[in-house]
């Protein structure tokens, strides 16, 4: 893995991440443009026949990856929305309103935009957000054209001044995220930022690939004892993989 990125450093990582032994592809050397040109990655999304580009740069790291969770959740989104979405959320007459929490390369966010008309405000990591933010305009056309708007704001998990600047903007109907458990350091400090916006009615839904059973058994622990937490879905095992992703539902106790 790239050194900026380093599984030493539980700072960087707030978005989606994959297994720690899988290896990064190596630097690109050459022209930065032709590199960038090399990762973009087109998703087809099937209900509205229309298609997001997504940019990944690797030699940045994980979190400027995609990963197998995100692609699971959009499916979701894409062929069976109601599995996702509550009675209430699915009968709403104005736009929703989501928030995505360690968005990563914003496929997930920025997706749910396009596919439910939504506005949604992706975060992440300070040097993460100008990826975040060039995905956002690339893809603009296709959400504006749904009826969709996004933002980009910066949330670093458990500090109180950033969840307090993303609460002014807007209040949220759900809040979603995709392989957001990875280090036990940062259980608390995800759990603490989903408490402050899973709140009543808006619930967390969560796209999770199992990998660590004592870290994945800590994390749904601690998230029960202020939450209820429900599995939605379930995919097969992935190749080489015990299992496959699941999707949960967090909703506060009350």
């Amino acid at each position: 893995m790239a050194s900026s990125d380093s599984d030493e450093n539980p700072d960087f990582l707030l978005s989606t991440l994959h297994s720690d032994s899988e290896e990064e592809p190596q630097e690109q050397k050459q022209n930065p443009n032709s590199a960038l040109k090399e990762l973009d990655r087109t998703h087809l999304l099937h209900s509205i026949n229309a298609t997001i580009t997504i940019r990944e740069v690797r030699s940045r790291g994980l979190s400027f990856q995609l990963w197998p969770a995100a692609s699971s959740l959009v499916s979701l989104l894409d062929h069976n929305p109601s599995l996702l979405l509550s009675p209430s959320l699915q009968s709403k007459q104005t736009p929703l309103r989501i928030l995505e929490l360690g968005s990563g390369t914003g496929l997930v966010g920025i997706a749910a935009a396009a596919l439910l008309g939504a506005r949604v405000t992706l975060t992440d990591l300070p040097n993460v957000v100008p990826n975040l933010q060039f995905n956002a305009e690339l893809n603009s056309l296709v959400v504006s054209l749904r009826g969709g708007f996004i933002s980009v704001q910066q949330l670093r998990w458990g500090d109180e001044q950033d969840a307090a600047d993303v609460t002014s903007t807007e209040k949220f109907d759900l809040v979603v995220g995709s392989d957001v458990v990875y280090y036990e350091e940062l259980i608390e400090p995800l759990l603490k930022t989903v408490e402050v916006f899973a709140k009543g009615e808006t619930a967390f839904v969560m796209a999770h690939l199992r990998r660590w059973k004592k870290r994945d058994a800590t994390f749904f622990r601690k998230a029960r004892k202020n939450f209820i937490v429900e599995v939605l879905h379930k995919d097969p095992p992935l190749p080489e993989w015990r299992s496959g992703v699941a999707v949960y539902r967090l909703t506060a106790k009350k």
